[in-house]
């Protein structure tokens, strides 16, 4: 199988957290001996949103904003590649196609951000599209997708199981700006609704849960 995993920085940079790093460099070992092909995304978490902060505060423009959140989730994604050694891609691909290349050369792909007005959600839904992925797995600080927001709701409910047309009216911004921290950022539901990639929401915390849903078993929120 072919699968797209973005993990959100608010899972292993919301405080960076080694334990759980090393933790998905053993599941993307494991489920590469089982022979799937792997593209991973990784945000930049809360270290990406405070520099997004100091960049405001010093007078830079969004794209500028961006632009330096990228760098911060790249970091991330080396951390990842030289964990994993040789079966990784050796080094963050900058482009789509470079991607591409090294997941047909054998390699696990790690990477981050890509360009300004982009979020790594977006990125994901695109590596998706790009390499004709079966599934597209995130992993995030929540349990699944929700009717509203669990950490302002108490009464907030699990969705299990959603169809694309029913994304719009579960989340509360429609389009990209710096910092976005929701779900699933909007571009990449747009992206991901188009072409039909089915996807799995999870709470990253435990990685048994993206085991769980490359497996098929019921975890999280299903998309399609």
């Amino acid at each position: 199988m072919r699968v797209v995993l973005r993990i959100g920085g608010s899972v292993v940079a919301s405080p960076i957290n080694p334990k759980l790093i090393r933790q998905y460099a053993e599941l993307l070992t494991t489920l590469r001996e089982q022979k799937h092909s792997l593209v991973v995304i990784v945000g930049g978490g809360k270290m990406a949103r405070e520099m997004i902060r100091v960049a405001k505060d010093i007078g830079l423009d969004e794209p500028a904003q961006d632009d330096i959140a990228i760098s911060v989730s790249r970091i991330f994604a080396q951390f990842f590649l030289k964990k994993l050694g040789k079966i990784g891609c050796g080094t963050v691909p900058l482009t789509l196609q470079r991607a591409a290349e090294c997941l047909t050369e054998g390699k696990i792909v790690v990477m981050g951000g890509l360009k300004p007005g982009m979020t790594t959600d977006t990125v994901a839904a695109l590596v998706a599209r790009k390499v004709k992925a079966d599934l597209l797995v995130k992993a995030t600080d929540q349990n699944g997708v929700y009717d509203k927001d669990p950490e302002s709701h108490v009464d907030a409910v699990k969705i299990d199981h959603l169809k694309f047309e029913d994304l719009a009216g579960v989340f509360s911004e429609n389009k990209h700006r710096a910092g976005i921290h929701q779900i699933i950022d909007p571009e990449a539901v747009k992206i991901l609704k188009q072409h039909r990639t089915k996807m799995v929401v999870v709470n990253g915390f435990n990685p048994e849960n993206v085991l769980a849903a490359v497996k098929g078993q019921p975890v999280g929120t299903l998309i399609d």
